[in-house]
Protein backbone atom coordinates (compact mmCIF):
# COMPACT_ATOMS: atom_id res chain seq x y z
CA UNK A 1 0.00 0.00 0.00
CA UNK A 2 1.45 3.37 -1.01
CA UNK A 3 1.32 6.77 0.64
CA UNK A 4 -1.23 7.91 -1.94
CA UNK A 5 -3.76 5.47 -0.46
CA UNK A 6 -3.89 7.47 2.78
CA UNK A 7 -5.35 10.82 3.80
CA UNK A 8 -3.89 12.98 6.59
CA UNK A 9 -6.32 14.92 8.76
CA UNK A 10 -5.21 17.29 11.52
CA UNK A 11 -7.79 17.77 14.29
CA UNK A 12 -7.69 20.30 17.11
CA UNK A 13 -9.70 18.44 19.75
CA UNK A 14 -10.06 14.85 20.96
CA UNK A 15 -13.81 15.40 20.70
CA UNK A 16 -13.45 15.39 16.91
CA UNK A 17 -12.45 11.73 17.08
CA UNK A 18 -14.33 9.00 18.88
CA UNK A 19 -12.85 7.48 22.02
CA UNK A 20 -13.55 4.05 20.52
CA UNK A 21 -11.42 4.76 17.43
CA UNK A 22 -8.50 6.28 19.37
CA UNK A 23 -8.47 3.77 22.22
CA UNK A 24 -8.89 0.88 19.79
CA UNK A 25 -5.74 1.97 17.99
CA UNK A 26 -3.93 2.49 21.30
CA UNK A 27 -4.84 -1.04 22.44
CA UNK A 28 -2.92 -2.46 19.47
CA UNK A 29 0.35 -0.86 20.59
CA UNK A 30 3.04 -2.36 22.81
CA UNK A 31 3.69 -0.27 25.92
CA UNK A 32 0.27 1.37 25.79
CA UNK A 33 -0.19 3.46 28.92
CA UNK A 34 -3.33 5.09 30.34
CA UNK A 35 -1.71 8.48 29.71
CA UNK A 36 -2.40 8.20 25.99
CA UNK A 37 -6.03 7.24 26.36
CA UNK A 38 -8.65 9.45 24.73
CA UNK A 39 -10.15 10.25 28.14
CA UNK A 40 -6.79 11.41 29.52
CA UNK A 41 -6.02 13.70 26.59
CA UNK A 42 -9.57 15.07 26.60
CA UNK A 43 -9.38 15.77 30.34
CA UNK A 44 -6.12 17.66 29.85
CA UNK A 45 -7.83 19.95 27.38
CA UNK A 46 -11.33 20.24 28.85
CA UNK A 47 -10.06 20.92 32.38
CA UNK A 48 -7.88 23.78 31.20
CA UNK A 49 -4.69 22.01 32.28
CA UNK A 50 -3.11 21.71 28.80
CA UNK A 51 -4.56 24.43 26.56
CA UNK A 52 -3.28 27.41 24.57
CA UNK A 53 -3.71 29.50 27.73
CA UNK A 54 -1.11 27.32 29.49
CA UNK A 55 1.15 27.01 26.44
CA UNK A 56 -0.17 23.69 25.11
CA UNK A 57 -2.12 23.67 21.82
CA UNK A 58 -3.29 20.20 20.84
CA UNK A 59 -3.32 18.83 17.32
CA UNK A 60 -4.28 15.22 16.59
CA UNK A 61 -2.47 14.13 13.44
CA UNK A 62 -4.43 11.23 11.95
CA UNK A 63 -3.84 8.90 9.01
CA UNK A 64 -6.90 7.45 7.27
CA UNK A 65 -7.76 5.00 4.54
CA UNK A 66 -11.38 5.65 3.74
CA UNK A 67 -13.24 5.63 7.05
CA UNK A 68 -10.61 3.51 8.78
CA UNK A 69 -8.12 5.12 11.16
CA UNK A 70 -4.67 3.62 10.50
CA UNK A 71 -2.41 5.87 12.59
CA UNK A 72 -2.57 8.86 14.92
CA UNK A 73 -0.58 10.88 17.42
CA UNK A 74 -1.17 13.64 19.94
CA UNK A 75 0.98 16.60 18.97
CA UNK A 76 1.21 19.79 21.01
CA UNK A 77 2.36 23.18 19.82
CA UNK A 78 4.41 24.56 22.70
CA UNK A 79 5.16 28.13 23.68
CA UNK A 80 7.67 26.98 26.33
CA UNK A 81 9.45 23.83 27.54
CA UNK A 82 7.76 23.31 30.90
CA UNK A 83 6.12 20.01 31.79
CA UNK A 84 8.17 17.89 29.37
CA UNK A 85 11.04 16.34 31.41
CA UNK A 86 13.35 16.08 28.40
CA UNK A 87 15.18 19.33 28.84
CA UNK A 88 15.96 21.53 25.83
CA UNK A 89 16.37 24.90 27.57
CA UNK A 90 19.97 25.14 26.32
CA UNK A 91 18.77 24.68 22.75
CA UNK A 92 16.15 27.41 23.20
CA UNK A 93 18.78 29.74 24.67
CA UNK A 94 21.12 29.11 21.73
CA UNK A 95 18.35 30.00 19.30
CA UNK A 96 17.59 33.19 21.25
CA UNK A 97 21.25 34.23 21.31
CA UNK A 98 21.35 33.97 17.53
CA UNK A 99 18.06 35.81 17.05
CA UNK A 100 16.22 32.73 15.78
CA UNK A 101 12.82 31.86 17.29
CA UNK A 102 12.65 28.45 19.00
CA UNK A 103 9.00 28.70 19.99
CA UNK A 104 6.52 27.59 18.89
CA UNK A 105 7.83 24.05 18.63
CA UNK A 106 6.00 20.71 18.41
CA UNK A 107 6.12 17.80 20.82
CA UNK A 108 4.47 14.40 20.67
CA UNK A 109 3.95 13.46 24.29
CA UNK A 110 1.54 13.05 27.18
CA UNK A 111 1.48 16.45 28.92
CA UNK A 112 3.29 16.63 32.28
CA UNK A 113 3.78 12.84 32.15
CA UNK A 114 7.31 11.44 31.72
CA UNK A 115 6.15 7.85 31.22
CA UNK A 116 7.73 5.85 28.36
CA UNK A 117 5.30 4.21 25.96
CA UNK A 118 3.59 4.30 22.59
CA UNK A 119 3.44 7.77 21.03
CA UNK A 120 2.88 6.97 17.33
CA UNK A 121 -0.26 4.85 17.33
CA UNK A 122 -0.37 2.76 14.15
CA UNK A 123 -1.85 -0.44 12.78
CA UNK A 124 1.45 -1.49 11.21
CA UNK A 125 5.01 -0.36 10.49
CA UNK A 126 4.06 1.20 7.15
CA UNK A 127 1.38 3.40 8.69
CA UNK A 128 3.74 4.39 11.51
CA UNK A 129 6.44 5.41 9.06
CA UNK A 130 4.00 7.43 6.98
CA UNK A 131 2.73 9.14 10.13
CA UNK A 132 6.26 10.27 11.07
CA UNK A 133 6.84 11.61 7.58
CA UNK A 134 3.49 13.41 7.61
CA UNK A 135 4.20 15.04 10.98
CA UNK A 136 7.62 16.31 9.89
CA UNK A 137 6.13 17.67 6.66
CA UNK A 138 3.35 19.38 8.61
CA UNK A 139 5.84 20.95 11.02
CA UNK A 140 7.76 22.27 8.02
CA UNK A 141 4.58 23.71 6.51
CA UNK A 142 3.72 25.39 9.81
CA UNK A 143 7.26 26.83 10.00
CA UNK A 144 7.87 25.30 13.42
CA UNK A 145 11.40 25.25 14.76
CA UNK A 146 11.42 21.62 15.78
CA UNK A 147 9.63 18.37 16.58
CA UNK A 148 10.26 16.28 19.71
CA UNK A 149 8.86 12.77 20.28
CA UNK A 150 9.25 12.28 24.02
CA UNK A 151 9.66 9.00 25.93
CA UNK A 152 8.92 6.83 22.90
CA UNK A 153 8.78 3.03 22.80
CA UNK A 154 11.14 1.03 20.60
CA UNK A 155 8.82 0.83 17.60
CA UNK A 156 8.42 4.60 17.59
CA UNK A 157 12.16 5.12 18.06
CA UNK A 158 12.90 2.89 15.08
CA UNK A 159 10.37 4.74 12.91
CA UNK A 160 11.76 8.13 13.93
CA UNK A 161 15.35 7.06 13.31
CA UNK A 162 14.40 5.76 9.87
CA UNK A 163 12.84 9.15 9.12
CA UNK A 164 16.10 10.88 10.05
CA UNK A 165 15.23 12.18 13.53
CA UNK A 166 18.03 12.40 16.07
CA UNK A 167 17.84 10.24 19.18
CA UNK A 168 18.43 11.40 22.73
CA UNK A 169 18.72 9.22 25.83
CA UNK A 170 17.83 9.94 29.44
CA UNK A 171 17.68 7.77 32.57
CA UNK A 172 14.73 6.78 34.73
CA UNK A 173 14.43 4.37 37.65
CA UNK A 174 12.00 1.44 37.59
CA UNK A 175 11.28 -1.45 39.94
CA UNK A 176 10.79 -4.88 38.38
CA UNK A 177 9.11 -7.88 39.99
CA UNK A 178 10.65 -11.33 39.70
CA UNK A 179 9.36 -13.69 37.01
CA UNK A 180 7.43 -15.69 39.60
CA UNK A 181 6.59 -12.69 41.75
CA UNK A 182 7.93 -11.80 45.20
CA UNK A 183 5.96 -13.54 47.94
CA UNK A 184 5.76 -10.44 50.12
CA UNK A 185 7.69 -7.30 51.02
CA UNK A 186 10.15 -9.23 53.19
CA UNK A 187 10.85 -11.56 50.27
CA UNK A 188 11.62 -8.48 48.17
CA UNK A 189 13.90 -7.07 50.88
CA UNK A 190 15.78 -10.35 50.97
CA UNK A 191 16.91 -9.70 47.38
CA UNK A 192 18.73 -6.53 48.47
CA UNK A 193 22.16 -5.98 49.93
CA UNK A 194 22.22 -6.01 53.72
CA UNK A 195 22.92 -2.30 54.19
CA UNK A 196 20.09 -1.27 51.86
CA UNK A 197 17.69 -3.70 53.52
CA UNK A 198 18.57 -2.31 56.95
CA UNK A 199 18.09 1.28 55.77
CA UNK A 200 14.61 0.58 54.39
CA UNK A 201 13.51 -1.11 57.60
CA UNK A 202 14.78 1.85 59.61
CA UNK A 203 12.88 4.31 57.41
CA UNK A 204 9.66 2.32 57.63
CA UNK A 205 10.00 2.03 61.41
CA UNK A 206 10.24 5.81 61.78
CA UNK A 207 6.90 6.27 60.04
CA UNK A 208 5.27 3.47 62.01
CA UNK A 209 6.60 4.79 65.32
CA UNK A 210 5.19 8.23 64.46
CA UNK A 211 1.74 6.64 64.63
CA UNK A 212 1.15 6.76 60.87
CA UNK A 213 -0.98 4.07 59.25
CA UNK A 214 -1.95 3.72 55.61
CA UNK A 215 -5.06 2.73 53.74
CA UNK A 216 -5.52 2.45 50.01
CA UNK A 217 -8.48 2.76 47.66
CA UNK A 218 -8.78 2.08 43.97
CA UNK A 219 -11.19 3.23 41.30
CA UNK A 220 -14.68 4.11 42.45
CA UNK A 221 -13.72 3.24 46.02
CA UNK A 222 -11.79 6.53 46.08
CA UNK A 223 -14.40 8.84 47.59
CA UNK A 224 -14.98 12.49 46.61
CA UNK A 225 -13.57 13.40 50.02
CA UNK A 226 -10.44 11.38 49.24
CA UNK A 227 -10.00 13.19 45.92
CA UNK A 228 -10.49 16.56 47.64
CA UNK A 229 -7.89 15.76 50.28
CA UNK A 230 -5.48 14.43 47.66
CA UNK A 231 -5.76 17.67 45.70
CA UNK A 232 -5.22 19.71 48.83
CA UNK A 233 -1.94 17.83 49.40
CA UNK A 234 -0.94 17.95 45.73
CA UNK A 235 -1.56 21.69 45.45
CA UNK A 236 0.23 22.46 48.71
CA UNK A 237 3.34 20.58 47.59
CA UNK A 238 3.58 22.69 44.43
CA UNK A 239 2.92 25.94 46.26
CA UNK A 240 5.59 25.14 48.85
CA UNK A 241 8.07 24.99 45.96
CA UNK A 242 6.87 28.34 44.66
CA UNK A 243 4.87 27.06 41.69
CA UNK A 244 1.21 26.68 40.83
CA UNK A 245 0.20 23.05 40.15
CA UNK A 246 0.13 21.94 36.53
CA UNK A 247 -3.16 20.07 36.89
CA UNK A 248 -6.49 21.44 38.03
CA UNK A 249 -8.96 19.87 40.45
CA UNK A 250 -11.32 19.50 37.49
CA UNK A 251 -8.74 17.33 35.71
CA UNK A 252 -8.70 14.85 38.58
CA UNK A 253 -12.49 14.92 38.75
CA UNK A 254 -12.56 13.90 35.11
CA UNK A 255 -10.14 11.08 35.90
CA UNK A 256 -12.45 9.92 38.69
CA UNK A 257 -15.42 10.06 36.30
CA UNK A 258 -13.93 8.56 33.12
CA UNK A 259 -10.86 6.48 34.10
CA UNK A 260 -11.45 5.47 37.74
CA UNK A 261 -9.93 1.98 37.62
CA UNK A 262 -6.61 3.38 36.43
CA UNK A 263 -6.05 5.17 39.74
CA UNK A 264 -4.86 3.93 43.13
CA UNK A 265 -4.70 6.25 46.14
CA UNK A 266 -2.69 5.76 49.32
CA UNK A 267 -3.72 7.82 52.33
CA UNK A 268 -1.50 8.27 55.38
CA UNK A 269 -3.50 8.70 58.58
CA UNK A 270 -2.79 9.39 62.23
CA UNK A 271 -5.16 8.93 65.16
CA UNK A 272 -5.33 11.74 67.68
CA UNK A 273 -7.76 11.94 70.61
CA UNK A 274 -9.79 9.14 69.10
CA UNK A 275 -10.10 10.89 65.72
CA UNK A 276 -8.35 9.61 62.60
CA UNK A 277 -6.93 12.42 60.49
CA UNK A 278 -5.36 12.11 57.02
CA UNK A 279 -2.00 13.83 56.67
CA UNK A 280 -0.59 12.77 53.28
CA UNK A 281 -1.46 11.01 50.04
CA UNK A 282 0.22 9.46 47.02
CA UNK A 283 -1.60 8.77 43.76
CA UNK A 284 -0.51 5.88 41.56
CA UNK A 285 -1.68 5.04 38.04
CA UNK A 286 -2.30 1.44 36.95
CA UNK A 287 -1.93 0.33 33.33
CA UNK A 288 -5.04 -1.86 33.05
CA UNK A 289 -8.59 -1.43 34.30
CA UNK A 290 -9.22 -5.15 34.89
CA UNK A 291 -6.72 -6.85 37.18
CA UNK A 292 -8.40 -10.23 36.78
CA UNK A 293 -7.18 -10.40 33.18
CA UNK A 294 -3.63 -9.31 33.91
CA UNK A 295 -0.88 -9.76 36.47
CA UNK A 296 2.57 -11.25 36.03
CA UNK A 297 1.37 -14.08 33.81
CA UNK A 298 -1.22 -12.14 31.83
CA UNK A 299 -0.95 -11.16 28.17
CA UNK A 300 -0.55 -7.54 29.26
CA UNK A 301 1.39 -7.50 32.56
CA UNK A 302 0.26 -4.84 34.98
CA UNK A 303 2.41 -1.75 35.31
CA UNK A 304 2.11 0.85 38.07
CA UNK A 305 3.28 4.44 37.68
CA UNK A 306 4.24 6.69 40.58
CA UNK A 307 2.67 10.05 39.81
CA UNK A 308 1.70 12.55 42.53
CA UNK A 309 2.21 13.05 46.24
CA UNK A 310 1.65 15.66 48.91
CA UNK A 311 1.41 16.13 52.66
CA UNK A 312 0.01 18.68 55.09
CA UNK A 313 2.40 17.65 57.86
CA UNK A 314 6.09 16.82 57.85
CA UNK A 315 7.05 13.38 59.16
CA UNK A 316 10.53 11.94 58.73
CA UNK A 317 10.66 9.37 55.89
CA UNK A 318 6.93 9.75 55.13
CA UNK A 319 7.67 10.52 51.47
CA UNK A 320 9.57 7.26 51.03
CA UNK A 321 6.80 5.27 52.69
CA UNK A 322 3.98 6.89 50.70
CA UNK A 323 5.69 6.98 47.32
CA UNK A 324 7.77 3.80 47.32
CA UNK A 325 7.22 1.28 50.09
CA UNK A 326 3.42 1.30 50.21
CA UNK A 327 3.11 1.14 46.39
CA UNK A 328 5.75 -1.59 46.14
CA UNK A 329 4.00 -3.67 48.80
CA UNK A 330 0.74 -3.26 46.85
CA UNK A 331 2.46 -4.20 43.59
CA UNK A 332 3.87 -7.35 45.15
CA UNK A 333 0.50 -8.34 46.62
CA UNK A 334 -1.30 -7.79 43.29
CA UNK A 335 1.26 -9.33 40.95
CA UNK A 336 2.29 -6.08 39.25
CA UNK A 337 5.22 -6.60 36.90
CA UNK A 338 6.77 -3.14 37.06
CA UNK A 339 6.63 0.08 39.05
CA UNK A 340 7.93 3.18 37.29
CA UNK A 341 9.16 5.91 39.59
CA UNK A 342 9.00 8.80 37.12
CA UNK A 343 11.70 11.13 35.84
CA UNK A 344 15.11 11.47 37.46
CA UNK A 345 15.89 10.65 41.08
CA UNK A 346 19.07 8.66 41.62
CA UNK A 347 18.01 8.25 45.27
CA UNK A 348 15.39 5.77 44.03
CA UNK A 349 18.13 3.18 43.49
CA UNK A 350 18.40 2.67 47.24
CA UNK A 351 14.74 1.51 47.09
CA UNK A 352 15.54 -1.02 44.30
CA UNK A 353 14.28 1.13 41.45
CA UNK A 354 16.99 0.44 38.91
CA UNK A 355 18.25 2.58 36.02
CA UNK A 356 16.45 2.28 32.69
CA UNK A 357 17.47 4.12 29.54
CA UNK A 358 14.65 6.06 27.89
CA UNK A 359 14.71 7.57 24.41
CA UNK A 360 13.28 10.60 22.65
CA UNK A 361 13.56 11.65 19.00
CA UNK A 362 14.20 15.15 17.68
CA UNK A 363 13.98 17.02 14.38
CA UNK A 364 15.18 20.61 13.95
CA UNK A 365 14.28 22.60 10.88
CA UNK A 366 17.35 24.88 10.94
CA UNK A 367 20.26 22.93 9.33
CA UNK A 368 23.06 24.63 11.28
CA UNK A 369 21.33 24.13 14.62
CA UNK A 370 20.47 20.55 13.67
CA UNK A 371 24.17 19.86 13.03
CA UNK A 372 25.15 21.45 16.33
CA UNK A 373 22.53 19.47 18.27
CA UNK A 374 23.60 16.25 16.58
CA UNK A 375 27.18 16.78 17.77
CA UNK A 376 25.91 17.63 21.25
CA UNK A 377 23.80 14.46 21.38
CA UNK A 378 26.80 12.34 20.41
CA UNK A 379 28.74 13.71 23.40
CA UNK A 380 25.74 13.52 25.71
CA UNK A 381 25.00 9.95 24.60
CA UNK A 382 28.52 8.86 25.51
CA UNK A 383 28.06 10.48 28.90
CA UNK A 384 24.75 8.70 29.45
CA UNK A 385 26.35 5.35 28.56
CA UNK A 386 29.10 5.97 31.11
CA UNK A 387 26.56 7.04 33.71
CA UNK A 388 24.56 3.85 33.18
CA UNK A 389 27.71 1.77 33.59
CA UNK A 390 28.51 3.62 36.82
CA UNK A 391 25.00 3.07 38.17
CA UNK A 392 25.21 -0.64 37.34
CA UNK A 393 28.21 -0.88 39.65
CA UNK A 394 26.11 0.52 42.49
CA UNK A 395 23.16 -1.83 42.30
CA UNK A 396 21.36 -2.31 45.64
CA UNK A 397 20.57 -5.94 44.77
CA UNK A 398 22.56 -8.96 45.86
CA UNK A 399 22.56 -10.18 42.26
CA UNK A 400 22.40 -7.16 39.92
CA UNK A 401 20.28 -7.35 36.78
CA UNK A 402 21.48 -6.19 33.34
CA UNK A 403 20.95 -2.57 32.38
CA UNK A 404 17.48 -2.10 30.84
CA UNK A 405 16.10 0.07 28.11
CA UNK A 406 12.53 1.30 27.92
Amino acid sequence: MSASDYVIRVLDSPLQLSAEAWNGLLAQQPDASPFMRHEYLAAMQLSGSATPATGWTLRLVTLWQGDALHAACALYLKAHSYGEYVFDWAWANAYQQHGVPYYPKAIIAAPFTPVPGARLLARDATARQLLVQAVVAWCNEQELSSLHVLFANQQDVDACAQAGLMLRHTVQFHWTNTASGYQDFDDFLASMAQDKRKKIRQERRKVHDAGIRFRWARGRDITPQDWDFFYRCYERTYLEHGNAPYLSRDFFQRMADTMPEHWLLFVAERESAGVTQPIATSLIAISADDTSANGLNGAQPLVAYGRYWGAIERVDCLHFEACYYQPLAWCIEHGVARFEGGAQGEHKMARALLPVKTTSAHWLAHPAFADAVERFLEREGAGIAGYMDDLAQRSPLKHPSPVQTS
